[in-house]
Order: structure tokens, then sequence, then C-alpha cells
């Protein structure tokens, strides 16, 4: 019989719909509940791409003995952190500072007043590494509870006090300058992995928006350095294991420093802020690579997320079923899980080759072929023998059409395995980020079936995600919006992605409703000291109201907001704008120096304040082969930030072609920085040096 679960619009939660655990979702009913039966509630938070939640779930909540003593002794309540991230990061918050350390699927007791006592994360059915068993656990805290009960409340009040004192203490705000942006540069360096790309050790991220910091500091300083941590890391992760060398797109992240394996999920928002990270790195340096590569994970996107109503789902699984015959006995490893008998879900086995499996696809020579092209060897680089394809440094085959074909064929095969699964769920945030990506790749690479693609989502967020006073729905599946409300960062990437598209389409409306969000912004989140709030000022009050400016996998609310404040300010001239965002740029100076990996978009929103950003107008008839010249020439800006806003002569449409002329009747583009302009131009070639940084070349 189903759980209350079953009601959910949340990929996630339905999967816990048929466990015989009670689960209760997250509302004031679930607390109600504990308080009227005098139980703690147990708050299990996952997502549906994460594999060992998965593990877990099959371990512990489908097990009906574990099931009947935590239905007995508990209030559980299940969330999906991707619509819930306000509930996810205060507890998160709780769980890291009284454990140093946390992830999902995260495992915390509270009372009924919500407040936790008691943290941990994954724990297995049977006792294992120094870890209890969940049924211990359980019956440790259900003990506590029962017999030391005045000790509990103590622990939780305490706790909840601590958290409620706890500032933002990430230094006395700073506005970032050059020093700062310099400073910033050489402790990346010093991060630096130089052998192997990227920042830091194992388990390693991709650090796309320490990345985007890179390439626009090296615009406004020529920084070699910069370049070279930028385009060297990009490399190194586009030819490893992390990349999808078939179908492109990237995984989550690589379990070791040298992008071997990853774990396999694939993230909508690591490939949007990855995609336009690869077409930026093309636009500074020209790289075929990166703009094969940009261009692949673009039609990923839109392959394998896009939605039937045009939006874009939230993942795909790390996890597919192996078939019957090719099902192997599991060898757990560090990263994931091992693969199991009789064709069970496993981590990575839709992307993972054997020799013997490129033979049967390939035959012997084109398999000798590929094994040398995509690193696959008899001893495997995954598991039992299976290795994850890669793309070796020198491994530029002279055949390239015989490399295609190999892809083609392996592709092809590769589709008749069983699929990961995909959380169909629309995020808006992450919506936001494909939009600003898909739209300035389509233009940058003459596709506009991908600005198309990047319409089409924007027109989902207005349609569904918006109501009637503007504000936002943090998600939605199958085109109905869910019950949960925007949060920060959810304002600030669709503001983000309809400023990119607005730059890209000329349509002026989608600055119109970039600034409508732009004012819940100012209106809901903003504290009296011009810091931000990662929920709205009427959202629910949990017991703390979360407040973050780090980076994680995504840019933090605060700083995406700033970025997309600052891009605002530009295109219409707001003081009130413009002063928001260098507000909240504060904390970017305080973290630059000790921590620039979390605050990567910070950082490259500071540089483009530092650079203005350039606002650049042009004017002319659209379908006048000139404009398009010069309307190209202004969106392969280097500049950092720059904004650009095409029109007609005596268009409406954005407030900088005010009072722009045509410049003796031919299309001009106007470039103005700190309230200075220059002379309107009418050559592309002229426009591109003057809004390249230090750059001075057109890309064709």
């Amino acid at each position: 019989m189903a759980n209350r679960l079953s009601r959910s619009t949340s990929p996630y939660l339905l999967q816990h719909a048929d466990n015989p655990v009670d689960w209760w979702p997250w509302g004031a009913e679930a607390f109600a509940e504990a308080r009227e039966r005098g139980v703690p509630v147990l708050l299990s938070v996952g997502y549906s791409s994460c594999h060992w939640c998965h593990v877990m779930a099959h371990e512990s909540f489908e097990d009906e003995g574990v099931a009947a003593h935590l239905n007995e002794r508990f209030v559980p309540v299940k969330v999906d952190r991707e619509e819930r991230p306000d509930v996810d990061a205060v507890y998160m918050e709780a769980v890291q500072a009284a454990t140093g350390q946390g992830g999902w699927p995260m495992t915390v007791f509270l009372t009924p007043d919500a407040e936790p006592f008691y943290f941990g994360t994954y724990f297995p059915p049977e006792p294992r590494h120094g870890m209890p068993s969940f049924r211990q656990v359980l019956d440790g805290v259900s003990a506590a509870w029962r017999d030391r009960r005045d000790e509990v409340d103590e622990v939780a009040a305490r706790i909840v006090k601590d958290l409620g004192e706890r500032q933002s203490a990430y230094g006395a705000s700073v506005t970032p300058g050059a020093k700062e942006l310099d400073a910033a540069v050489l402790a990346l360096a010093r991060e630096y992995d130089a052998d192997h790309g990227g920042f830091g050790g194992a388990p390693k991220f991709p650090a796309s928006m320490a990345v985007e910091f890179l390439l626009r500091h090296h615009a406004r300083t020529g920084s070699e350095d910069a370049l070279r941590m930028a385009a060297d890391s990009c490399e190194a992760m586009a030819r490893g294991g992390i990349y999808d060398q078939l179908g492109g797109g990237f995984a989550r992240y690589a379990v070791d420093r040298t992008w071997t394996v990853p774990h396999f999920e694939k993230m909508l928002y690591d490939n949007a802020l990855l995609c336009r990270v690869y077409a930026h790195l093309w636009r500074s340096t020209g790289s075929e690579f990166a703009r094969r590569v940009a261009l692949e994970t673009a039609d990923f996107m839109v392959r394998e997320l896009r939605t039937s109503e045009g939006g874009f789902a939230s993942a795909l699984d790390a996890d597919s079923d192996r078939k019957e015959e090719g099902a192997r006995e599991a060898h757990p490893q560090k990263g994931g899980g091992g693969r199991r008998e009789g064709g069970s879900h496993a981590e990575g086995a839709f992307y993972a080759w054997t020799p013997e499996e490129l033979r049967d696809v390939l035959g012997e020579q084109d398999a000798a072929f590929a094994a040398a092209l995509f690193g696959v060897t008899r001893e495997g680089t995954f598991e039992e023998g299976a290795s994850v394809l890669q793309l070796a440094a020198d491994a530029a085959p002279a055949d390239a059409d015989r490399a295609a074909s190999v892809r083609e064929r392996l592709l092809a095969a590769r589709e008749e395995r069983p699929r990961p699964g995909r959380d169909d769920k629309v995020v808006a945030a992450w919506n936001g980020l494909a939009i600003a990506a898909l739209a300035e790749t389509g233009a940058y690479f003459d596709r506009p079936d991908l600005v198309r693609a990047a319409l089409d989502a924007a027109d989902v967020l207005v349609r569904v995600h918006m109501d009637q006073a503007g504000r936002l729905a943090r998600t939605s599946r199958d085109g109905v919006a869910g019950a949960n409300s925007g949060v920060l960062e959810d304002y600030a990437d669709v503001a983000e992605g309809f400023l990119a598209l607005a730059g890209v389409t000329g349509e002026g409306v989608w600055l119109d409703f970039a600034g409508l969000f732009l004012d819940s912004v100012l209106h809901h989140f903003v504290a009296a000291d011009g810091t931000l709030y990662d929920t709205a000022d009427d959202a629910e009050e949990l017991i703390r109201r979360p407040q973050d400016p780090t980076d994680n996998a995504t840019p933090s609310g605060w700083t995406a907001a700033a970025g997309a404040l600052l891009s605002y300010a530009a295109h219409t001239g707001s003081s009130a704008h413009r002063e928001a965002a260098e507000r909240a740029l504060g904390v970017v100076g305080a973290l630059a120096p000790r921590a620039p990996r979390f605050i990567g978009w910070g950082l490259a929103v500071a540089e483009a304040a530092l650079d203005g950003p350039r606002e650049i107008a042009v004017v002319g008839a659209p379908d006048d082969p000139a404009t398009a010249a010069l309307h190209r020439a202004a969106l392969l800006a280097t500049a950092p930030g720059a904004v650009v806003a095409p029109g007609a002569p005596g268009s409406d449409e954005f407030p900088l072609l005010h009072e722009r002329p045509l410049v003796r009747d031919r299309p001009a583009a106007y470039v103005c920085r700190h309230f200075v302009c220059d002379a309107p131009t009418t050559d592309p070639a002229a426009l591109a040096r003057s809004v390249q940084g230090v750059q001075a070349s057109l890309r064709e």
C-alpha cells in the first residue's frame, strides 16, 4: 500500500511512495503528529540521482522489519533537497557544525518542534567500517528520547541557539578591487593541479565558476597564468572519464584526481554551467576542442534533458540496470557501488565498456582502434575489467572519419542498454542557467535551434512557474507548478538567463521579466545591511533563515543575484540595482583570498564590476547583414560581463537604444563604460577591438 508520498510531484519522493516506511512529506502535519504521539521525527533528505540514497533506500527503507521499527518509534519525513533547498541548507549546516562533514542521504533526528539533536548521513544495514547500523542508530536515538529526554531537549535547544547566533562570519565586508582579484588568482594557483588540471584532490569537482572567473581575469588583465589554468582544466576534464565521450555532457564529479572515474549522475546545472564555460573558452581562444565540447554538451541537454513542455529535467541517475547476461558480482569501490547480480541496479552500467563489448559492436580491428582511442584496457579503469571511456591527450586520430564512425556505432549500441532514470522535475534556477548557456552557445555557433530551445524553456518559466504577482515556484512537473516557493537562486539564475536571452534575441521583454524578478530580490531577500538571505521574508519560517554566499555545485543565490543585479543596472542605468550588487559583492573581497574556489561566481561578477561592465548598443535593421555583423562582434566580447542591447533605430526594446541613431544611414554600435562612451562605430572589427579587454582580435 502506498504511503503519503504517492500524492507528491517530486520524482524522488515518488520513488519512496511504495516503501513500507510510513513517510510524511515535510509540513506542519508531520510535526503535529510527532507532538501528539510524543515521538521524535526522522528527517531523511536526498535526491533522485543520488546513488547512496538509492542504496540506503534498498537496504533499510524497503526492509519490512526496519520499517515497522521506524514507524513505531518515529514520524519519518522524506524531503527532496532539490525541491526544498532551504530545509536542506538549514539542517546540513547543523550536520556540518556537529560532525565536521555532510552529504546525502542526510539523516537528522528532530524534536516535534523541528529542533535537531542527532545527525548522520548514510547508515548501513549492518555495522561496517566503524559505522553503526541504521537499526542500532534507531535503537540508540529511541532509548535516549525515552530515558534521557531532558538531555535531548537541552542538546536540541543549544544547537538551535548556536545556529541562530551564527552570523555571516566571513570577515569584514571588502569591496573587491584589482588587488583582491589578483590575490584570488594566486590563491587558486596554489590549489591548482598542474599535472591533471582542476583544483584540489579527490574527489574532484568541475570548478566551472572559478574557470569563468579566470577567463574574465585574463580578458581584463592579460594574465597568461589565469588563461592557462582555465584552458588546461577544461581540456583535462573533457578528455577524462567525467565527460561522456560518446553522447556528450558531464558527470557530477570524479572520484579520483585524474578525472578517470566519475560519479555517473548527470545534473542539468553542471552541464549548463560547463556548456557556457566551454563556449566562453572558445570565445577567448578560438579552440576548436572547446567549441566541440560546448556544442556536444548543449546537444546532450536538449536531447536527453528536455521535457515535453520545453523545460529541462533536473538530472539523469548514476545507476541503471544491467542486462542479465552482462551481470557481475558486486565489488564496491570508493565513490560508488558495485554491479549486482541478476541485472539489478548498478552505478555506471550504462557508460562503461570492456574490450569484449567493443569487439561485439565493432569487430576486431575497429575495437582495437577504439580501445586505443578511448583507453579501454583488459584490466579496466572502473570495475571488473570495464573501463570508462577517456580521450588521451595524444589521441587525436589521423583517421577522424573512422573515429566518428566508431563513436556513432558505440553510441547506437549503448542506446540498447537499459537507460539511467531521469528526474523530470523542472527546477527554475537550473533552467535559468540552461537558458543562458543555450542562448549564447546557439548565437556563437550559428545554431538557432539552441536559441529556440532557450526560448521554449524561458516560456515554461513564465507560463508555469510565475504567478500573477511575479513570484516564482521552485519546481514544476508535467507542466504543473509545485507547491514550494522559489528561493534566491531561482530569482537570480532565471534573471541571469533572461538577460542573456535578451542580448541574443533582441527581445526586450526578457529584460522586463528579469527586472520583475530582481525587484522581488530587492523587496524580499535583502537584509537591512545589504546582505542577502536565501529565502524570502514571507517564506516558511524554519529554525534559522538560511544565508550562505559561498558557491557549491551552482552559484550561490547571493553571488548570482549580485551578477544579475549588476547586468540589469548596466542595461537600465538603475543606481538602486547597481548599489545592491556592490553591497552584495562585499563578501567576495572578504572570502577571495582564502576560499576562491567557493566564491568563484562572486569573483567573476567582481571582474565585471571592475571592468564596467561595458554597455554595447547595436542599432540597425534586424535583417541587415551589417547589423548582424555588429551584433555578433558584440556578443563575442570578452570584456567581463558586457551587456548587449540590439534593436532597430528608434526601438524602445532596451533603454540602451534610447537616442542612438544610425551613423551615416548605416548600422552602428555604441560602447559605454563607467559613464564614458566611445564614438559610435560601423566597423565590426573596430567594435571587436573595443570590447575584447586586452584582446584585439575578431572571431570570424
